[in-house]
C-alpha cells in the first residue's frame, strides 16, 4: 500500500505555521491563510511543483520576518535547524539575521531585533541581487 505524500502547500503551511507561530485558518489544495495573534496574515499559494523563483527578476525575492523577542528568535532558529537543510546566521549593525530554506527551497529570513528597535543603515549585499 502506497502512502500519499503531502501536497507542497500543506508542507509549506505546516512549516510556516510552526516557524511564524501562526494558525492556519483556511487551507485548500492550492492555498493557505495563516493568521498571527497580532493580526498579521500570510497567504501561501502553490503555483506548481517546479515553478521557478529566479533571483534578479521583478517581484519579491525574500521576506524577512522579525522575531517577537530573543526567546522567539531562538525558537525560530530551532525550527529552522530542525526543518531546513541549510541555516546561516549573520550579525549586522546591531541585529542578527537568520536564514534557512522553506520546503519549496525559498529563502526564509528571521531578524532580531526589528527595525523599530535598531535602524537598518545598509542593504545587505547578500540579499541585493
Amino acid at each position: 500500500m502506497r502512502r500519499e505524500q503531502p501536497q507542497p502547500i500543506h508542507k509549506s503551511a505546516d512549516f510556516y505555521q510552526e516557524l511564524l507561530n501562526m494558525e492556519v485558518t483556511v487551507r485548500t489544495a492550492t492555498a493557505a491563510l495563516l493568521v498571527g495573534h497580532n493580526g498579521f496574515q500570510v497567504y501561501l499559494r502553490a503555483v506548481g511543483p517546479h515553478a521557478p523563483h529566479p533571483a534578479g527578476h521583478v517581484g519579491a525575492q525574500y521576506v524577512i520576518w522579525t522575531a517577537d523577542g530573543p526567546d522567539d528568535f531562538q525558537r525560530c532558529e530551532r525550527v529552522l535547524r530542525a526543518r531546513s537543510g541549510h541555516v546561516y546566521t549573520r550579525e549586522a549593525e546591531g541585529f542578527t539575521l537568520l536564514e534557512g530554506m522553506d520546503p519549496s527551497g525559498l529563502p526564509v529570513l528571521v531578524a532580531y531585533p526589528g527595525p523599530d528597535e535598531v535602524a537598518r543603515l545598509e542593504i545587505i549585499a547578500r540579499y541585493y541581487v
